[in-house]
């Protein structure tokens, strides 16, 4: 009895099987390869001094190294799995995905254009900043990537740097304040001692000119010792003027700010306008004296370096600022000529602006000249 022959197998069974088996190490080549890039790139993420930390788009923490977990105060176990609110503060409680706990409006660091300072929370509840930068991955599940790194010493740093310069503000009013005070002073000791004595003098030659029997060569010396007296009366009167102007204690700002355009165009001959109304510089002694010495340095800037032929000056209220406008029609000024270090007229200027809290932009004008404009709030100086 013959035994049954058994079927050769196909050439295509055969093809199969081989393409089969070449699949299957392929995908096990491949799964290999990207099982040794993930764990080399973890590797990476684990050894990098910068804390790094993963999220879902349900902010879960999904991967964090461990630069992240000691930035935080706490293991890399007790963070996977964690919400992300549990170390980084939400800027507001409407959050959907990780993005949003650095938004614009958490405050951008500076540093990168998207880097932005954030608060973190360690281990223990103790807030301290952090700058962040975040990224998203796109996939079947998207995901997203956060570096950050603590920048306490760097805030420590600058407030103190504001408080130093806000102490070097202070400081720089009171010294102002000072020379105000001083200048004042020696301004009616010149005017209420000297010129009262020289006024007395100049009352007695006048007396002793019409006295009778006085010698012509008598009389002709008196009437120079009177054009003596008269010139020292009106540079007295100019001294006393320029450290302290009466019309600013007398009259108000309004007619100090007359007499100082009209001694500007008298002693450089430059036409000057000035448009401002009596009622709006109705001020305290603070501010009058503030924005008369503002004024002042303008015109001392433009007789020294404008080379102008017209200046004008505008006051006006808007509410409660004041909106100052000087401009020439001189050279100009450029950038480097407002940071240079001499430039002191410039930050005496600012420094006044500032201490009243106000604002001044100072620049070149159209066609040509120099504009300075100033926005001074003034609710607590109206009287």
């Amino acid at each position: 009895m013959k035994r049954p022959r058994r079927p050769r197998a196909s050439g295509r069974t055969a093809t199969w099987l081989l393409a089969g088996f070449a699949a299957g190490y392929w995908l096990g080549r491949r799964f290999r390869q990207e099982l040794e890039t993930v764990q080399a790139s973890r590797q990476i993420v684990n050894h990098v001094s910068e804390a790094i930390i993963s999220a879902d788009q349900s902010n879960t923490i999904v991967m964090a190294n461990p630069a992240a977990a000691a930035l935080f105060g706490t293991s890399v176990e007790q963070m996977v799995g964690s919400p992300l609110g549990r170390y980084i503060e939400s800027p507001n409680a409407d959050v959907d995905e990780p993005v949003d706990y650095f938004r614009p409006g958490s405050g951008r660091a500076g540093r990168r254009a998207t880097d932005y300072t954030v608060m973190g929370l360690r281990g223990d509840g103790e807030r301290f900043p952090i700058e962040g930068s975040i990224s998203r991955t796109n996939g079947n599940a998207p995901f997203y990537t956060v570096v950050m790194r603590d920048v306490s010493d760097r805030r420590r740093v600058q407030e103190k740097l504001t408080r130093s310069h806000d102490q070097l503000r202070q400081l720089s009013a009171a010294l102002q304040t000072i020379r105000e005070e001083e200048r004042t002073h020696i301004a009616r000791e010149l005017h209420d001692d000297l010129g009262q004595l020289l006024a007395s003098l100049r009352m007695d030659l006048t007396l002793l000119q019409h006295a009778d029997g006085t010698p012509s060569e008598s009389l002709r010396l008196m009437r120079g010792m009177e054009d003596n007296l008269l010139t020292a009366i009106t540079s007295l009167r100019r001294i006393a003027t320029n450290l302290r102007p009466r019309a600013l204690d007398e009259g108000g700002l309004y007619f100090a700010l007359q007499g100082l355009r009209d001694d500007f165009i008298e002693r450089y001959a430059i036409p000057t306008t000035l448009l401002a109304d009596e009622a709006e510089l109705r001020l305290d002694d603070t501010a009058s004296t503030a924005i008369f010495r503002i004024v002042q340095e303008a015109l001392t800037n433009i007789a020294r370096h404008a080379q102008a032929t017209r200046v004008m000056m505008n006051l006006f209220r808007l509410n409660s600022d004041l909106l100052i406008t000087i401009r020439d029609d001189g050279r100009g000024i450029r950038p480097e000529d407002m940071e240079k270090a001499e430039s002191l007229g410039l930050i005496g200027m600012r420094e006044r602006v500032w201490a009243m809290k106000g604002e001044i932009s100072i620049g070149a004008d159209e066609p040509h000249g120099t504009r300075i404009d100033i926005v001074l709030p003034l609710h607590d100086h109206l009287v």
